[in-house]
Parts: C-alpha cells; structure tokens; sequence
C-alpha cells in the first residue's frame, strides 16, 4: 500500500472543497479521480483529524471543510 497517495489525495480532496465549496461525495470521487479504495481512505483521514463536515443529502453524501 502506498500511504502517499492516500497523503496526496488528502490534499487534492481538501484543496478541491476549499476552492469550490461543499461537494456530493460522488462528484468528489469522480473529480478526484483516483481508485475508490484510496479516495475512502483519503476521506477517513481527514475526517480523523476533524477537518470535515460529511452529511446525507439526497440519497448521497456532501462533503464540507470544517
């Protein structure tokens, strides 16, 4: 397992949602662009370190920056 890109995509998941706002996780996911797996453990870890807001919205997920 590559613990960096899990980092990297940390950071493009944070910088995407500080430029462009609160997301649906599945829009997220697609721009993200990376395999599943990592972009899941990429959200795990920052909503570990309590920077995001994650609630139900219309049968998916928005993701929020805290």
């Amino acid at each position: 397992m590559d613990f960096a890109q899990v980092g990297e995509t940390a950071g493009a998941i944070w910088q995407m949602l500080s430029t462009g706002g609160p997301l649906p996780m599945a829009a997220l996911m697609e721009d993200v662009n990376t395999p599943q797996s990592v972009f899941f453990m990429a959200v795990g870890w920052l909503a570990r370190e309590d920077k995001l807001e994650i609630e139900r919205a219309n049968g998916d997920y928005v993701i929020r920056l805290k």
